[in-house]
């Protein structure tokens, strides 16, 4: 037996998402306005190491809401827009918000779990460490391990578009056109790799955790037979 998306009632902007964008957008505003007043909103909501002084487990939450810069909102919210509409109009409200908000706290997860390791493996016989020719306390360089960004959630919505759809064709930089099943499988692989070669400021297991849960949560429903409703 096989099951069909049926474009019927579809919505260019169904609630969720619609919510999503307005929430992040509202909290980046927020974000310069405490500002001026020496409040970090990025540090109070961000999700730090699960070690340091500075997490609150509300992080695992929050975090998803905060970003960095205008470009990190800008991406992570058209890709909202651009893969959450099918989704949310195809799942529904709740089961979309759901898969959103599971992919984003397991990204989270992933990028503690990936810290802890860094730690356990790098970090934890030193008291200091030498940043930028500043020698910083243990303590309070782990209170820099901080994560922001709605990303996580984000590529499980891609990973999800990608087995949904897997034959929908998406446009490359506008004009390059992919299936969606290479269009998934080559950014996990670009992910993976920049993950173990480092480098930058990027949470790359965080985006592949982002994957991971969404793969889980998808083959939980289709082994019950509910996939699409």
């Amino acid at each position: 037996m096989s099951q069909q998306f049926s474009p019927t009632g579809f919505s260019i902007l169904p609630t969720v998402v619609k919510n999503l964008l307005i929430i992040n957008v509202l909290m980046f505003l927020a974000t310069f306005t405490f500002n001026r007043f020496n409040i970090d909103l990025n540090s109070i909501l961000g999700l730090h190491f699960f070690m340091a002084s500075d997490f609150k487990p509300y992080q695992i939450i929050t975090y998803m809401f905060m970003h960095g810069n205008f470009e990190h909102l800008f991406f992570n919210m058209f890709a909202l827009w651009m893969f959450g509409n099918t989704l949310e109009n195809m799942w529904g409200s709740q089961r979309f918000l759901l898969f959103y908000m599971i992919c984003g706290i397991g990204a989270g997860l992933c990028q503690e779990l990936v810290q802890y390791i860094q730690y356990a493996t790098q970090l934890a016989e030193y008291d200091y460490v030498n940043l930028s020719g500043v020698r910083m306390p243990m303590a309070q360089y782990l209170n820099l391990m901080t994560t922001v960004g709605a990303s996580g959630a984000i590529y499980g919505l891609l990973l999800a578009f990608g087995m949904m759809f897997p034959n929908a064709m998406i446009y490359l930089y506008f004009f390059i056109p992919l299936k969606a099943k290479w269009f998934v499988i080559g950014y996990a692989i670009i992910e993976l790799v920049s993950g173990f070669v480092g480098g930058g400021n990027i949470a790359h297991f965080a985006h592949l955790g982002g994957m991971l849960f969404g793969l889980i949560l998808i083959l939980h429903w289709k082994k019950k037979g509910n996939l699409y409703s």
